[in-house]
């Protein structure tokens, strides 16, 4: 765009000078034509001009509205992808199967307390002379539902595959798995938005330079993700300015 602008300028600045020149040289019966050609070169080339500027600043207005409704659904799938995990300790794949987890699991709350006990081993090694070891104690106090937990009386979660804004019908991309490091198998999971389906509708130049830009005040590439499936992640790729929730 700021090539277009420059050009632009460019040429009006040129164009008012060759008004100029036209104006002082050009025999007088030949200066009206000349001049209005001119001039309305000049109006065009300047309504070119206020456009690319005016066309992104509308387009980022735009995008920035779109992003905020997306990264939000991202929330909430990871907010139901985390509490899978703390129940079953896998992440789910399926938007399906984690919508029916959401209606139907519950967390369990628990409390931990230290206890004293006598440590049988020890005090068999010291000759019957009582010895004692420190345990914790889990006392399971109750159970609730992951559904009132994590969104209430909302029924959001039920769509929230559902892509908010953009081409219509889209819907996330959901993966889980396990990632190995260590000689440990870790439970991992991504959902993602490809920006080309979020901007669906919008000028296709501007798309293909927002999938191309890298800036840590931007979504970097060309999706907005949660999560990772190439590593232990479950951040999203937004700055802080699109979410207070990372």
């Amino acid at each position: 765009m700021l090539t277009i602008i420059i050009a632009a300028v460019a040429v009006i600045l040129l164009t008012i000078g060759i008004v100029w020149i036209i104006d002082k040289f050009v025999p007088k019966k030949f200066k009206s034509a000349i001049l209005l050609v001119l001039w309305v070169i000049i109006g065009y080339l300047g309504y070119i001009t206020f456009m690319s500027v005016y066309g992104e600043i509308e387009f980022n207005k735009l995008k920035e509205a779109r992003y905020k409704l997306v990264i939000d659904k991202l929330i909430d799938i990871r907010d139901a992808e985390l509490a899978h995990r703390t129940v079953t300790g896998q992440f789910q794949g399926n938007f399906d199967n984690l919508v029916k987890f959401i209606d139907t699991a519950s967390f369990t709350i628990t409390q931990h307390r230290d206890s004293t006990v006598v440590d049988e081993e020890a005090t068999k090694r010291f000759g019957g002379v009582e010895m004692t070891k420190e345990i914790v104690i889990i006392d399971t106090l109750g159970f609730v539902s992951v559904k009132d937990s994590l969104f209430g009386a909302d029924s959001r979660y039920k769509t929230m595959m559902n892509l908010p804004i953009g081409k219509a019908g889209a819907k996330f991309e959901l993966k889980a798995g396990v990632l190995e490091q260590n000689g440990m198998n870790i439970p991992v999971f991504e959902a993602k938005a490809l920006k080309s389906l979020i901007l669906d509708g919008q000028d296709i130049n501007y798309i293909k330079k927002e999938n191309q830009v890298v800036s840590v005040e931007a979504v970097n590439g060309d999706a907005i993700t949660v999560g990772s499936m190439e590593e232990v992640n479950t951040n999203g790729n937004w700055p802080k300015t699109y979410s207070n929730e990372q």
